[in-house]
């Protein structure tokens, strides 16, 4: 029994022995790298906008009378020179007729005039009447030219009138609201129109940019109106947020910065062949800006501390932190590298939150590129 229980110690013993001399095993992790390489983003800005017919024009009357009759419905599609209301036109048939009769009489004196004007100036020639005489027919006669003249301005005045009387569209479009209705008694001093056309067919969209926003989109392109010309088209989100099917481009930048503001209004253009674009509308448009040969890294490569961003750059096969300037893209996923970085760093893009300042680090596999060319979207 005694020699049982000694074989057992001195293999305990043994054993033990063989654990101490052991040396511990290191076990290193890999981490994923990536190398900077320079990409191009188009980076997606978004801004609040409003949604303004192409034309919207106040329909006020140029007589006074009575409504008699609307000829449009509210949202009904109108062309040039449609009727849109009738004004009472009995006093203004009355008024041309007046002036009808006026220039008739008008002709008869001219008439006259020239008779008697005739007569005298062939008894001048045979020395009957005077020349007093002869003047003074001369000077009814043209007295009667300048009566005639006045009567016919009268009566093309009270022909406008009475065309005034029915309210024609001045342009295609779609009517808004009808605040008068039949038997309202209105004028050219109303407080409101009789309604508003708006011309549908084309949308202009109203946005601003700030100052210093401008300035680089300038920079970028090198004058406003080149901005214009090569700017990409942009895109529409609806009220609903819904992305409209159709992009638009950007027509005018205004020349004068808002100074309580800030900024300066744009103003882009959408067709509105479905008709889903309304006048007063509202939205928000996604400009776009091309940037040529950035560092782009993966928001997981980063973290914060102090308010600030900071990566792990590897260097001699350790981790070093770098801090690092960027702006954010594709909704915050990856960073645009504006400063802390050069093309052909390594840098750790997973895991750092386990790393410490000079760890030992090694790749899990050869330090991937930086991701293709892609469109991105902007905070």
């Amino acid at each position: 029994m005694k020699q049982i229980l000694f074989a057992s110690l001195c293999i305990l013993a043994v054993i033990a022995a063989g654990c101490k001399q052991a040396p511990p095993a290191r076990i290193e992790a890999g981490y994923e790298m990536m190398t900077m390489t320079p990409a191009d983003r188009q980076l997606s800005s978004t801004y609040s906008a409003t949604i303004r017919g192409r034309q919207d024009i106040e329909i006020y009357p140029q007589v006074s009378g009575t409504l008699t009759k609307v000829c449009v419905t509210e949202g009904q599609r109108v062309t040039p020179g449609q009727p849109l209301f009738i004004i009472d036109q009995v006093p203004y048939q009355a008024a041309l007729q007046t002036a009808q009769a006026n220039v008739a009489a008008a002709r008869a004196s001219l008439a006259t005039a020239q008779l008697t004007y005739d007569s005298k100036k062939e008894l001048y020639s045979q020395e009957v009447v005077s020349e007093f005489d002869l003047s003074t027919a001369q000077n009814t006669l043209l007295a009667a030219k300048a009566q005639l003249a006045q009567t016919e301005a009268q009566e093309v005045s009270a022909r406008n009138n009475l065309s005034y009387t029915v309210v024609k569209s001045p342009s295609a479009g779609v009517v808004g609201t009808l605040p008068y209705r039949v038997g309202a008694l209105v004028s050219s001093a109303l407080p409101q129109p009789l309604t508003t056309v708006s011309d549908n067919s084309d949308m202009y969209v109203y946005f601003s940019l700030t100052e210093n926003r401008l300035l680089e989109l300038i920079r970028h392109y090198g004058s406003k109106d080149e901005a214009l010309q090569q700017m990409p088209p942009i895109s529409l989100v609806l009220n609903d947020k819904s992305v409209y099917p159709h992009q638009g481009r950007i027509e005018s930048i205004s020349g004068v910065i808002d100074r309580s503001t800030g900024a300066v209004s744009l103003r882009a253009m959408f067709p509105n062949t479905e008709g889903l674009l309304h006048s007063g509308g509202s939205g928000n448009v996604i400009l776009p800006v091309q940037k040529t040969g950035v560092l782009v890294i993966p928001q997981g490569a980063t973290y914060e501390l102090q308010d600030k961003i900071f990566v792990f750059k590897v260097v001699d096969g350790k981790a070093l932190s770098a801090p690092v300037e960027v702006t954010r893209v594709n909704g915050g996923k990856e960073y645009i590298v504006e400063s802390g970085l050069s093309a052909g760093d390594v840098i750790v893009t997973e895991g750092v939150g386990l790393l410490r300042e000079g760890t030992p680090v090694k790749p899990k596999t050869a330090p991937a590129a930086a991701p293709a060319n892609q469109q991105t979207k902007e905070d």
